[in-house]
């Protein structure tokens, strides 16, 4: 596919509306753009949190877990990043508010699968809690809740997962994005959903005079709640902003869990000056590992730990996790872009589809959303990739672009034809399924039919989004300070990016897959040191770039024996305009 750059407009307005605010200017531009209009825009203090009462059912959520307080309550959540730190939340806020017995329960998605299933509910019952509270999971769990009131177990589902047609009757549900709800913003993540409900209780408490002496506030488990939410990949809209922006506040002062400090160690960060792109790519795929091949506990654990050497311990196991998930994930998407190579190459036999469908017989469960990420980042479609869950059935990970709301793609095609899909749930650009084996062929074309749709409303998708060009003053070690201290960026607030013309003066491959690139302004006498990282796992014959290209890039601060250097991260090489290659 020929990719091209489009720009992304300034919006209505100029940039003197921020001119006073004293911020460089070509953050101003970026800001712009991105729809922030005041300097009030711009302010990422707490008192900026929308209103905790104004979230539906957490005043009842409050209510019913002061009921449990003497009781056994179990947090059961989901096993990923975002479930991981809502479990260590809602564990560390209890225990530390007085509840008398606070444990938690990660199902194994090899064994239990995704949610409150009846199985992980039978199994919960054994440990006899009076409460069961689901954190990033929930919503779809109408039969695990069903289980739940057989043993006579309450149940608060906390989730923030698009809810379908046969709601849970549980005993109170918390969830921004229940139908009719009014609450302003309904990208919260799971974690986010769990610290508001822990605000309710904790103010429930102070009003009702039972908050043990030197109890911590919710504050200061904010940590917890930016790790979720960059890890969760949710659209940071102005509350989770805030939300991100105090819990980096904090982890720079030091004031984080003991297991984020030790994963931020082992992942070679600096806490006094983590970005919310160190937590998305350096503790979030070490903590997501733990799920991916093997359980979250270990993750959880590491999150509760406050000793120093049981985190380190702990972090280090997540850390030889994620190497093994790093050699799984490279084999299996060598694998799938081979398949799906024809889909980038022109000719008569390229194929023609709008979702792609991958699986193969060796893949691994827990790292096939990985691989659907990285295909539909290569060839810019949704994919969804499955892997084998016993003799008749597949589990399916699935990724999506901006406008082709996967899961109610999902919704779309269960609608259509019934029975197809056993079971699925997600996001707008994430889902997870389960399928009959002997109903792959079928739902792959079913799914290219539906996305092909839902594509003719979109725009091209061969476009790629930036911040139009720096001049050769702007693209400077001041500019990628105030860029990085302009965060946090993320999903619908993305980091910026540029295009522009450069002159390679040499190239080389470093470490296997990264391009590493020595690169000439024209006509300016300036050059910048660049690389691509995996730039040579997306190509297929791969040959050294050389001359003029236009490159997608940003820019960043690289650290070295102590010493700041301009570097710029390049996303894209393509031709230049008028030449027939660029590398």
């Amino acid at each position: 596919m020929n990719l091209r750059v489009v720009r992304r407009a300034a919006g209505a307005g100029d940039a003197s509306i921020l001119a006073g605010s004293g911020l460089h200017p070509v953050l101003r531009r970026i800001y712009l753009a991105r729809g922030v209009r005041t300097a009030d825009d711009l302010d990422l203090s707490l008192d900026r949190l929308l209103p905790v009462s104004t979230l539906e059912s957490v005043a009842a959520a409050a209510d019913l877990l002061l009921a449990h307080r003497a009781g056994r309550v179990l947090v059961i959540g989901d096993f990923d990043a975002d479930g991981a730190t809502s479990t260590a939340l809602v564990v560390r806020a209890l225990t530390a508010w007085g509840f008398a017995s606070v444990d938690f329960l990660v199902p194994n998605r090899f064994e239990f699968g995704y949610g409150l299933t009846p199985e992980i509910v039978r199994l919960a019952a054994t440990r006899s809690p009076s409460l069961i509270v689901t954190v990033d999971n929930g919503i779809s769990s109408a039969a695990g809740v069903a289980e739940a009131r057989t043993h006579g177990i309450d149940v608060l589902i906390t989730d923030h997962h698009l809810p379908g047609t046969d709601m849970p009757a549980a005993n109170v549900i918390v969830n921004p994005n229940m139908s009719g709800s009014l609450f302003q913003s309904r990208a919260l993540a799971g974690v986010g959903v769990a610290f508001y409900v822990m605000v309710a209780v904790k103010r429930l408490l102070d009003q009702e005079r039972l908050t043990p002496p030197r109890a911590p506030g919710p504050a200061e488990f904010l940590d917890l709640v930016a790790l979720g939410t960059v890890a969760d990949l949710v659209p940071l809209d102005a509350n989770n902003r805030v939300l991100v922006a105090q819990g980096l506040k904090r982890i720079r002062a030091g004031r984080c869990a003991t297991g984020i400090r030790a994963l931020l160690e082992i992942a070679g960060r600096r806490p006094e000056g983590i970005i919310a792109a160190d937590l998305a790519f350096g503790v979030a795929p070490r903590l997501n590992a733990a799920g991916r091949l093997d359980d979250m506990t270990v993750g959880i654990k590491c999150l509760l730990a406050d000793d120093t050497q049981t985190a380190a311990e702990l972090a280090a196991r997540l850390d030889e996790l994620n190497h093994e998930r790093r050699a799984i994930e490279a084999r299996m998407q060598a694998e799938a872009l081979a398949a799906v190579r024809q889909l980038r190459d022109p000719g008569p036999r390229a194929l023609q589809r709008s979702g792609v469908c991958l699986f193969d017989e060796s893949w691994h469960q827990g790292v096939v959303g990985l691989v659907a990420s990285r295909v539909k980042d290569r060839v810019r479609r949704p994919v969804i990739a499955f892997a084998a869950a016993g003799e008749e059935q597949l589990r399916g990970s699935g990724r999506s672009m901006p406008g082709i709301h996967i899961r109610d793609v999902l919704a779309n095609l269960d609608a259509r034809h019934p029975q197809l899909i056993a079971k699925f749930g997600g996001h707008a650009m994430a889902a997870g399924l389960t399928l009959e084996r002997s109903r792959l062929d079928f739902f792959a074309r079913a799914f290219d039919e539906e996305v092909a749709a839902w594509a003719a409303q979109c725009g091209p998708r061969d476009a790629i989004e930036t911040d139009g060009e720096l001049t050769v003053e702007e693209i400077a070690l001041e500019t990628a300070h105030a860029l990085r201290a302009g965060g946090p960026w993320g999903q619908a607030f993305p980091e910026p990016c540029f295009d522009g013309i450069f002159c390679i003066r040499s190239a080389r491959v470093v470490g296997d897959r990264h391009l590493k690139m020595w690169l000439e302004f024209p006509r300016s006498g300036r050059s910048f040191d660049a690389i691509a990282f995996n730039h040579i796992e997306a190509q297929a014959a791969f040959t050294l770039p050389e001359g003029s290209v236009q490159l997608v890039y940003r820019l960043d601060v690289n650290e070295y024996q102590g010493e700041r250097r301009l570097q710029l991260l390049v996303d894209h090489v393509l031709p230049a305009p008028g030449c027939p290659t660029g590398g």
